[in-house]
């Protein structure tokens, strides 16, 4: 039986670079999973790379084999679609660990979706930064 996860992500920084936090929903067999977590100083890509590599994470742990990963950055979504170069070595740096994360699924995609209908995801973000400032 394939396992098939919805995920929401994002991430975001307060100042760009500031204080950052990432944000996850992962939807599989009628549950729900939210994460959040506090990653620092970093800038709203980074932020972004971070939260898609946490929902992998998290989407391995649960068991799941193919997923639909939607966020709000097109750059970051376009990015790992490869439709655009990336040139910041340290996005580069964030790339190759999805890249790596990749491999332990049948078939992941990233697909942009519009802020407004991110707002759980964002809403992570905005509490684990809240919760560590």
């Amino acid at each position: 039986m394939n396992k098939h996860g919805i995920i929401h992500t994002d991430g975001g920084a307060r100042g760009n670079p500031g204080p950052a936090g990432v944000g996850v929903v992962i939807k599989f067999g009628g549950q729900k999973k939210l994460f959040k977590k506090f990653i620092g100083h970093a800038t709203n890509n980074q932020a972004e790379y971070q939260g898609v590599i946490l929902a992998l994470e998290k989407s391995r742990e649960l068991g799941l084999e193919t997923l639909d990963i939607f966020l709000d950055s097109e750059l970051v979504q376009r990015q790992l679609n490869q439709e655009y170069k990336i040139k910041d070595k340290d996005l580069g740096k964030l790339f190759v660990r999805i890249w790596n994360l990749k491999l332990y699924f049948k078939k992941i995609t990233y697909n942009h979706i519009y802020r407004e209908d991110n707002k759980e995801a964002d809403r992570l973000v905005n509490r684990a930064i809240d919760e560590a400032t």
